[in-house]
């Protein structure tokens, strides 16, 4: 692909307006710990909250839409739109707790609610398994997007890609901190908007697909239209695996970074930097409806188009080559043509030999579709994906040495640090994660395997996660269970896939193992293991107020002991945020199929689903009037 010189003076200008966004704020960022990290706790709801949406549009998610598409068709989504549930229930019972625990870091909280060496450990252990292991796995899926868009639109090497893309992340995170990073994400988020918005107009008017009317009425598209499973066609596995898991099981029980049962992450760090607990509220509000609602049409619509310029493999091919890789007894034993053909990737392979094979899956469709671009579009477009990118890696290297700033090298290795000292340990660690992310990146193959790693690796340990808020028996070694079985069940599938004698269990299986098995262990081991101190309870209880039923074990305790713990002042919503939370679901998936009936062509249900959205509109805002925040 040859850019323009118009399409390298959006992309330069672009990257001065962060360069010196960074620079601007850099000053004032760099004065103390919360300055850096949290901008100094004032941030309005609207910036933190397109800053979280910004952060999730990365260059990856394209790609990883454009995957599941073709090979689940649009109802494969439901693998990610179930973590609405998550995140819903995040904006109205967590949100305002996480900004009233007044903590540094998600990291931080383990010691706030939890006691002794236990505590300690369950810090300094999940500041270096989620700081860096998971935030690197994250980034590195980022970049491995970027490094497929270099090589197909720019015709640049892995290293070439990786270099390019994140220098300037590096310099402008460093100089600006979390405050550099919030700006420009709100201008990242609107190029990336822009951009993938035109892409798609232009690629559904592409002469080979001719139009809206005309791409939807083709067999080969209509075949992976719907949004809701057909029972009459849907093989039960597959049934199970894309609706039923996700909806019932996957939201609240696996971990994934952004979807975090009861928050965590880049999110939590945006709601600690809330001005007050209400503008903590709205920022994740505003974040579900746009991430949820507002992006996915136009990556799912190139996806469709993607099906009629690089149609995948008729199924009787696909099979035949499974079969025939099964016989020889692994995809090594066969040749590339075969294993490309299993996939359903053969038409990608020809429009672009000189991609590594282990890059040619069908997330490579969306890049592979900007390369019919026009000059001066595809310079927006290319500096969207750019922009997707920065927005995310800028967040998680921001976060990540958070993370090991606050919760290691204070913690741990120098806790009378000074406050600009913390600011430089920051700066080094945010140059350390980019280079671990990139190394990583160059070992990975596609973004969809690597979102269900990360579903496997985190499943179970979610239900503690919302309970511990609640519950107030949930104690240290509970947690370090559930980090160790659900990791342990993750690499006992991973050593069957690769080196057992006999298949192991589907996906969908592998998941309900590990949700079953880490849940029942961690809950056991509460059981049995002694419990937090009272005395860090009751201060928990105290600072957070989390009510419940949950704690009436301590609070009645404290109340014998004529010891004022409850806060008058503050009054228990769980009820009211359990409506909101359900209201606002039912709005934003309806307005995810009001969008699609509309695009589909079919008025009535568009309609429909976007009168039961103003419905929900107004039980969410008549609960908000309702919900309890203390005073900042």
């Amino acid at each position: 692909m040859h850019l323009e010189t118009i399409d390298w003076i959006i992309m330069a200008a672009a990257f001065a307006v962060y360069l010196l966004i960074g620079l601007f704020v850099g000053k004032s960022a760099g004065k103390d710990y919360e300055s850096y990290f949290l901008s100094g706790r004032s941030m309005p709801w609207w910036l933190l909250g397109t800053s979280m949406v910004a952060t999730t549009f990365a260059t990856d998610t394209p790609n990883l839409v454009a995957g599941i598409v073709r090979r689940d068709g649009v109802m494969g989504n439901w693998v990610w739109w179930a973590f609405l549930l998550t995140g819903t229930t995040t904006v109205f019972l967590f949100a305002k707790l996480w900004r009233r625990s007044n903590v540094l870091t998600d990291i931080e909280f383990y010691e706030l609610r939890y006691s002794g060496k236990p505590a300690a450990f369950l810090r300094g252990f999940r500041a270096i398994y989620l700081g860096v292991f998971f935030n690197v796995l994250i980034m590195a899926n980022v970049t491995l997007a970027a490094i497929k868009i270099g090589g197909v639109l720019l015709g640049l090497t892995p290293m070439q890609s990786i270099l390019i893309a994140s220098v300037v992340t590096v310099a402008y995170s460093m100089v600006g901190g979390l405050t550099g990073v919030l700006l420009t994400d709100l201008v990242q988020f609107v190029i990336a908007m822009v951009g993938s918005i035109w892409a798609a107009h232009f690629i559904v008017g592409l002469p080979e697909i001719g139009g809206l009317a005309s791409l939807v009425s083709r067999p080969e598209v209509q075949a992976k239209m719907a949004m809701l499973p057909d029972f009459s066609q849907v093989h039960n596995e597959a049934f199970l695996a894309l609706f039923l898991l996700p909806l019932l099981v996957q939201w609240w029980s696996a971990y994934y970074p952004g979807a975090e049962p009861g928050g965590g992450g880049y999110v939590v760090q945006r709601v600690l930097a809330a001005r007050s607990e209400g503008h903590a509220v709205g920022a994740t509000l505003f974040f579900n409806v746009m991430h949820y609602a507002l992006r996915p049409w136009p990556w799912i619509l190139v996806a469709l188009a993607s099906l009629v310029i690089y149609p995948m493999d008729p199924p009787e091919r696909m099979a035949a080559a499974t079969a025939a890789i099964e016989k020889a007894g692994g995809p090594d034993k066969v040749d590339e043509a075969t294993r490309l053909a299993a996939r359903g990737v053969t038409t990608l392979r020809s429009s672009f030999p000189k991609m590594p094979e282990s890059q040619i899956a069908h997330d490579l469709a969306y890049p592979a579709l900007l390369t019919r671009l026009p000059a001066g579009l595809l310079g927006i477009v290319v500096t969207s994906l750019i922009a997707a990118y920065m927005s995310t890696m800028s967040t998680q290297v921001n976060w990540g040495s958070s993370i090991l700033v606050n919760d290691v090298y204070r913690r741990f290795m120098n806790p009378k640090a000074t406050e600009n000292g913390m600011v430089w340990v920051g700066r080094i660690a945010t140059v350390g994660l980019m280079a671990a992310a990139c190394g990583v990146a160059l070992i990975l193959q596609d973004a969809l395997s690597s979102f269900e790693l990360l579903l496997q690796v985190g499943a179970g340990t979610g239900l503690l996660l919302l309970l511990r808020w609640f519950w107030w028996r949930i104690n240290a070694a509970a947690e370090i269970t559930a980090m160790i079985v659900s990791f342990g069940m993750a690499v006992l599938f991973f050593l069957w896939k690769r080196y057992g004698g006999t298949p192991p269990p589907s996906g969908a299986a592998q998941m309900l193992w590990g949700v079953g098995v880490t849940t029942v262990s961690w809950i056991l081991v509460a059981l049995v293991t002694p419990p937090t101190d009272e005395s860090t309870l009751r201060e928990f209880y105290r600072r957070i107020q989390p009510g419940g039923p949950g704690w009436a074990h301590i609070l009645g305790r404290a109340e014998h002991e004529r010891v004022q713990i409850r806060n008058p002042e503050v009054k228990s919503d769980m009820t009211i945020g359990l409506l909101a939370s359900a209201a606002a679901t039912a709005g934003i998936w309806s307005l995810i199929f009001a969008s699609g009936y509309l695009i589909y062509g079919r008025l009535m249900p568009g309609l429909a689903m976007a009168a039961i959205a103003l419905v929900s509109t107004v039980i969410v805002a008549g609960c908000w009037k309702h919900l309890s925040f203390s005073k900042d």
